[in-house]
């Protein structure tokens, strides 16, 4: 199936919407990483289409004092994919995490 041709206009107004995600996400991590906000807060916001569709170990990297290494290393003994949404997240997997993370 052919993608349809869209309009520099059509164009245009994609590329902004995905900058305005970029930019929403970056503040988010950027906050987590400050202490502005809490991985549990962060957790509680999967109903929001900009956390929700954030990977976790990206979420994870932005923690203070968690590298791509640990965060990766979390993930596996918690026991969620590395290419999981935060989204995606189940009740129990939610809680791991955070049991992990002492929050």
């Amino acid at each position: 199936m052919a993608l349809p041709k869209l309009t520099e206009e059509q164009k245009t107004e994609a590329l902004k919407k995905a900058q305005e995600v970029r930019s929403k996400r970056a503040q988010v991590r950027a906050d987590l990483k400050a202490g502005k906000l809490t991985l549990d807060e962060v957790l509680e916001r999967t109903d929001d289409d900009i956390i929700g569709k954030m990977r976790v170990v990206y979420l994870l990297e932005s923690l203070p004092r968690i590298g791509k290494v640990r965060s990766r290393q979390i993930m596996e003994e918690v026991g969620i994919d590395e290419s999981r949404r935060v989204q995606g997240l189940g009740v129990r997997q939610k809680e791991a995490l955070l049991k992990k993370l002492g929050k």
